[in-house]
């Protein structure tokens, strides 16, 4: 596994656009924000060309996303990459993506939920690590939280180790200004379908689930050869559930199950689900269960910091990961290995 340097003070960071961008008032607010901000903090940044000409959750064609993306892989200058924001599209632009070009260069790719499109391949299939947990414009928000700080350590290389929160976002706040942070409402309770806790080491991947089930058994998903490589390291697997029902979830695990994805896994962890949709009504713990999840015999954890309602814990794919789950409380500890 390759590990690419941390960002330094003064590194220039780009910003690809390579999924959604500014489409209103309110993100284009944001995202001059987050741009102060690292400026602010001594880094400095190249922001993409379609950050605020956003439409139809597209920054710009998919050919044109590609090429600025290529582009910041090649570009000596920058020294890590952290996409600009969510979406739903980005898969668009992956048969445009040079991976070739990405292995000669590799830094690391920072994004969260959509961008899962990029980094998942990028770690699967190029052997490079790469970091889950923000997206630039995360750090707009009027108000920082314990999670901005862990992803700020963990990208400059200061920090190993997170453990979970004490507070959950249920609801988002209205849109007042743009620059609203997290509604922090509901107590942090870290689960495991056996009721016991939990505890298992392993080569981790994963990310946005409704984007690793697009890619899965595509040309894209290297999970196979990711496998056999590591199999004596284990698997560790995270998934954070955006949009995608319980039936489906079940659907899904059936079909990675099939593609040999959980071979060698030692843990699974399943953030908190983002919209719990059910039509036969189920829960998370019923839903896991019944799914193939019920059939494996390793620990799996529920309801962690890896999720669309934050703050979720940054992650870096690829790395060897320690993960602890006892009385409702999370540690997950990194070793670049």
């Amino acid at each position: 596994m390759k590990y690419p340097m941390f960002l330094k003070k003064n590194d220039l960071i780009g910003v690809p656009a390579p999924s959604a961008s500014a489409e209103d008032k309110f993100k284009i607010k944001k995202y001059k924000s987050a741009d102060k901000y690292f400026k602010e903090q001594g880094y400095r940044t190249l922001l993409s060309e379609n950050i605020f000409t956003g439409k139809k959750g597209r920054s710009a064609d998919k050919k044109i996303r590609a090429k600025e993306v290529n582009e910041m892989f090649q570009n000596s200058d920058i020294k890590m990459l952290i996409c600009a924001g969510g979406g739903e599209f980005l898969v668009e632009i992956l048969p445009y993506i040079d991976f070739d070009l990405i292995k000669k260069n590799p830094k690391y790719i920072c994004g969260f939920s959509d961008p899962t499109g990029l980094l998942y391949p990028i770690t699967t299939n190029c052997d490079i690590a790469t970091i889950y947990g923000n997206n630039f414009s995360s750090f707009g928000e009027d108000t920082f939280y314990q999670a901005h700080y862990d992803f700020l350590d963990i990208i400059t290389g200061n920090k190993l180790s997170e453990e979970s929160y004490e507070l959950y976002e249920n609801e988002r706040l209205e849109k007042i200004t743009g620059l609203e942070g997290l509604n922090l409402t509901e107590k942090v309770n870290w689960k495991t379908l056996d009721g016991k806790k939990a505890e298992f080491t392993g080569r981790i991947i994963g990310g946005c689930f409704d984007i690793i089930a697009e890619l899965a058994g595509t040309k894209y998903d290297g999970i196979n050869k990711f496998n056999e490589k590591y199999k004596n390291d284990g698997i560790i697997w995270y998934f954070d559930n955006c949009e995608l029902s319980m039936e489906e979830v079940i659907r899904v695990l059936w079909k990675f199950n099939e593609l040999g994805y959980f071979k060698y896994t030692k843990g699974i962890i399943f953030g908190r689900f983002g919209a719990e949709k059910t039509y036969f009504d189920y829960d998370v713990k019923s839903c896991l269960k019944d799914s193939v999840l019920g059939d494996l015999d390793i620990p799996i954890i529920y309801d962690a910091d890896i999720s669309h309602k934050g703050p979720s814990l940054t992650i870096i794919n690829g790395s060897i990961a320690s993960v602890k789950c006892s009385k409702g409380k999370g540690k997950i500890e990194f070793r670049l290995e």
